[in-house]
């Protein structure tokens, strides 16, 4: 009879041990991703897209430009550019006011410049309204 529960006893903790760990899998499964840190790259490319839009107005295309000119590989700088926190609108109307402070432009030059500097179309007529007032 013993022998017969010490069975009976073995059979029920590996059954228990089992589906324990079966269970464990099963949660460590369900368990929600970490998100992945940015290297030190990003993060750099991220504070110099800062500190540029601090000192000066920048379409997306130009920043892009610039970090790129900086020495930052593609993915750095599109990362930079991408977490770096800036309105594109207000990027416009601030690059439109630096230039109507040092030349004269007629509306349609302004929203030319400001394609050209790689503005979008909505972000250039945003720009050009919002200065020429």
């Amino acid at each position: 009879m013993k022998q017969i529960i010490k069975k009976i006893v073995s059979v029920a903790l590996i059954i228990v041990i089992a589906f324990g760990a079966t269970y464990a899998v099963g949660e460590a499964v369900q368990q929600p991703k970490t998100v992945k840190a940015a290297s030190y790259g990003k993060r750099m490319a991220k504070q110099k897209a800062k500190e540029y839009l601090r000192a000066m107005a920048f379409s997306k295309k130009g920043l892009y430009d610039q970090l790129r000119f900086e020495g930052f590989t593609k993915k750095q700088a599109k990362y930079g550019v991408k977490h770096c926190g800036a309105n594109w609108k207000k990027q416009a109307y601030k690059k439109a006011k630096e230039y109507l402070r040092s030349m004269s432009f007629s509306k349609k030059g302004l929203y030319d410049q400001l394609r050209f500097e790689g503005f979008t179309k909505k972000q250039a007529k945003y720009g050009v309204r919002k200065a020429y007032r």
